[in-house]
């Protein structure tokens, strides 16, 4: 069994341009990605890109341990299949460089979970958006790739699959009870988002990866700080 974590990014931004690459607690976000999916132990770690955006994101991974793969820079679900095909993988965490506080303990919690069940497609339910990873046997990426026409199911890889009960086994178990913040969201998207992240980083970083259970913890007192219904938007769901 080959395994990968393949994350993917790319610097064309329409609400946050270049948001990859901005600056968190001394290094880009990106990096913080990377940094937490690097302590997933598998064979291949490698950042899927496109050709505009390598030659400013390369150094970074390098930096990381990631290698580098340029596909498509608008069909995603290509890109995964190329990459896939590239190194011979026969299963992937797919995880997005916009999410600085990906968990690599809640992607070894899922492995574990996806193994057990003999699972095609895993993703928890429940923890803070941007915190979780999915995991997906390379044969329903290569079904995906073949017979997806679907323009959404092409650039988001995975619905493809999660789609199809009747024939793929996808499992979305819900996560552990201290990691659980389904309303909260710490994906970068928008200005609001970044300033939110900064906030988390500046008082929960030191130095490692920030561990979900510290980040809903902290996530909590904001919103018991916060009394007033606007000063909630950066944690609300986008559904």
């Amino acid at each position: 069994m080959k395994r990968a974590v393949f994350l993917q990014a790319r610097l064309a931004s329409s609400r946050l341009p270049e948001k990859v690459l901005l600056p968190l607690a001394g290094k880009s976000v990106i990096e913080h990605a990377m940094e937490s999916l690097a302590r997933v132990d598998v064979e291949v770690h490698a950042l899927l890109t496109d050709e505009e955006s390598v030659g400013r994101l390369e150094r970074p991974a390098r930096r990381c341990g990631f290698e580098v793969f340029a596909g498509d820079p608008d069909d995603v679900l290509a890109r995964f299949a190329a990459a896939a095909r590239h190194w011979n993988i026969d299963r992937y965490f797919r995880a997005t460089g916009d999410n600085p506080l990906v968990s690599s303990r809640l992607a070894l919690m899922l492995e574990e979970l996806h193994a057990a069940r003999g699972a095609d497609f895993s993703g928890f339910l429940g923890p803070p958006l941007g915190t979780c990873v999915e995991l997906v046997e390379a044969w329903a990426l290569f079904a995906a790739d073949r017979e997806a026409v679907d323009p959404y199911e092409r650039e988001h890889v995975s619905p493809f699959i999660y789609r199809r009960t009747d024939r793929f086994r996808v499992l979305r178990p819900w996560a552990p009870a201290a990691m659980l913040m389904p309303e909260a969201r710490v994906t970068l998207d928008t200005v609001e988002d970044y300033e939110l992240i900064k906030r988390a980083y500046d008082e929960l970083y030191d130095g490692k990866p920030i561990e979900t259970t510290a980040l809903v913890s902290w996530l909590n007192t904001q919103r018991e700080l916060n009394d007033a219904p606007h000063d909630l938007s950066p944690l609300r769901s986008t559904g």
